[in-house]
């Protein structure tokens, strides 16, 4: 009887281990397993904290891919919480059609890179994509920070997001790797 009491808390604590680890956040990979710079990539940007790659294609009728890497090659200082909206914008500079995805992994750590995609489906009215990007990242020294005083506890300090746009993303002359 004993034994099969042994066996069942085994059992049972070898189902929650698995679920624990299998419910975890996905971690980024490692710049060191992977071709860098990546080849196959038509357009590139860079900011203080990130590089990014990317190409857009047309999959079916109606819909733009846009199919990405970013990395966070030198910084020491994680970034947080991606996003990327691809919009789709008429001759009037009217946004047309838009989506927004969210990193697959919280935390970017240094030397780190994420895959993503973002499909977007058109109305057949865009003239050009815009790719607009965010992120948390506190970079010492240059951007604000929100401190508040408490008393009865420490400082606390708030990172702000980071925004940035690239206009045209999916155009055949900007954005080029060279």
């Amino acid at each position: 009887m004993k034994r099969g009491i042994r066996v069942a808390v085994f059992f049972l604590l070898g189902i929650v281990l698995y679920a624990c680890a299998a419910s975890g956040p996905q971690m980024a990979v490692s710049i060191g397993k992977a071709q860098w710079p990546p080849i196959g990539y038509k357009h590139t940007v860079s900011t203080g904290a990130l590089r990014q790659y990317w190409n857009c294609t047309r999959p079916e009728p109606g819909v733009v891919r846009l199919d990405g890497i970013v990395a966070n090659l030198w910084n020491g200082q994680s970034v947080k919480f991606l996003e990327w909206q691809l919009a789709g914008v008429n001759a009037e500079g009217r946004e047309v059609s838009g989506v927004k995805v969210e990193s697959t992994v919280i935390q970017l750590m240094t030397n780190q890179f994420i895959e993503y995609h973002i499909d977007l489906r058109t109305t057949g009215a865009e003239a050009r994509f815009d790719l607009y990007y965010q992120y948390q990242f506190f970079d010492r020294g240059h951007n604000a920070i929100e401190a508040a005083l408490d008393w009865d506890g420490p400082v606390l300090f708030t990172q702000q997001n980071q925004r940035f746009f690239v206009l045209d993303a999916c155009s055949d002359t900007q954005h080029l790797v060279q």
